[in-house]
């Protein structure tokens, strides 16, 4: 009989993505077989992640329900960033654990998963040109690492020191992992890195200069590859020739998420962001002059130390100006080995970070419920991609917008029309066109 495992991801994309290499990694290397029954694992992973609020609580909470769950002789490995910032103090508060594996050492996986009590968290590793065994996969969507690790000092931000400095994956290993994927039914890719837009700036070994824009225009000649999407750009990257390339490549899905943070040119400086919201505006309007279609994305932070009431209005100027079709919100909250934590005697009181979170998070839903409607009687292209239990199936459009319609499971994988008839402030329903 094979060996039983079970992952539990937390975080962003990229963890969701490490994760599925670690499943490929130990069926090929190590026997195992994926469960989604904790209680019939052998082997129980969580994966996770520093950036949301209270993650080490949220960790040790997990793996102590994971160990009262668990068979007799289970074994359980914690990864991802956390992994990577506390190491062996894992073991320590939680002896139970036999293994942890730092964000920035996956392929590792089959060496410290038979050693009891291994520690392998080096953020000097590289793992850009090891090359991962390929995950089994039923989706017609999949996601490909193209950078590990950032280089940017963001004050607020903890990745630097779990995930190291910033490397770009050799964009011939790129291509040819999108091709196998392509080859396998796959009419999709997500493109995953911290800053996707500084791709090529460093590699493991000289080679010539190679830009994000060539990588999406390289990627574009796969034949079979319908659409490429890609997170997160920084938006001191974006500059002429990415944004006309983004406009006039077919493949390219109009939807980008330009991380916002802050409104306030005083509050991106003190979070070293790079960039001033002039900038920001700048190249939002270009985009929107130029895709009339597109939808923007962002995430903000707000009562960051030292933020002022005017700082915060800048930030919801912004909002006003840009119209983001999807806000991710955050309020400040302390993280280790961040410089935001020199700024303790700035930070916001709890109240006041709450009430604005709140009035940024009313603003715009105010935005969706008048902006929504639109859509009504429009006719949009969605890729069917799930299968729900009401008898409809769900797909997203290019610009990523989320669709309903009433389908079965011979839909899937599928592009269809879909007249839209019912609206939401984050989603769509209509009826399939003939």
């Amino acid at each position: 009989m094979s060996k039983k495992l079970f992952i539990q991801t937390l975080g962003c994309q990229m963890n969701d993505t490490d994760s599925k290499h670690i499943q490929a990694e130990l069926e090929k290397h190590k026997g195992y077989t994926a469960t989604n029954t904790l209680e019939d694992a052998d082997l129980i992973i969580i994966n996770t992640c520093s950036v949301r609020e209270k993650p080490v609580q949220k960790l040790f909470s997990e793996i102590g329900q994971f160990n009262k769950k668990k068979k007799d002789g289970a074994k359980i490995g914690v990864c991802g960033c956390t992994a990577s910032h506390l190491g062996k103090d894992i073991i320590k508060r939680a002896p139970y654990v036999d293994f942890v594996l730092g964000a920035r050492n996956i392929s590792k996986i089959k060496d410290v998963v038979d050693i009891k009590g291994s520690v392998e968290i080096s953020i000097e590793n590289d793992d850009s040109t090891y090359e991962f065994a390929i995950a089994k996969n039923n989706s017609f969507r999949t996601s490909v690492n193209i950078s590990v690790g950032c280089d940017k000092e963001c004050t607020y931000c903890i990745v630097p020191s779990t995930r190291g400095d910033e490397i770009s994956i050799p964009p011939e290993m790129i291509v040819a992992q999108i091709q196998k994927a392509v080859d396998n039914g796959v009419v999709e890719v997500a493109l995953l890195g911290q800053n996707v837009n500084s791709y090529g700036k460093r590699f493991s070994s000289n080679r010539e200069k190679y830009s994000f824009t060539k990588l999406l225009q390289d990627i574009s000649k796969i034949d079979g590859l319908k659409r490429i999407r890609f997170t997160s750009p920084h938006p001191l990257h974006m500059d002429d020739e990415f944004i006309e390339e983004f406009a006039r490549n077919p493949k390219i899905s109009k939807c980008i998420h330009m991380p916002l943070q802050s409104g306030s040119t005083k509050i991106l400086k003190a979070m070293k962001r790079g960039y001033t919201k002039e900038w920001f505006l700048n190249r939002a309007f270009k985009m929107r002059e130029l895709i009339p279609n597109l939808r923007i994305t962002t995430d903000i932070i707000v009562a960051f130390p030292g933020e002022t009431d005017e700082d915060f209005l800048d930030t919801l100027d912004v909002v006003n100006q840009v119209k983001f079709d999807q806000i991710f919100n955050f309020k400040y909250s302390p993280r280790p080995n961040t410089k935001a934590l020199e700024l303790k005697e700035q930070e916001i009181e709890d109240s006041v970070g709450s009430a604005r979170l709140e009035e940024l998070i009313e603003l715009h839903k105010r935005y969706l419920e008048n902006s929504m409607p639109n859509m009504l009687g429009e006719t949009v292209n969605i890729l069917v991609e799930s299968l729900k239990p009401n008898g409809e199936v769900s797909g997203y459009t290019d610009n990523y917008f989320l669709v309903f319609t009433k389908g079965s499971d011979e839909l899937l994988g599928k592009f269809v029309d879909v007249k839209i008839t019912e609206v939401t402030r984050t989603s769509l329903k209509g009826e399939i066109v003939a």
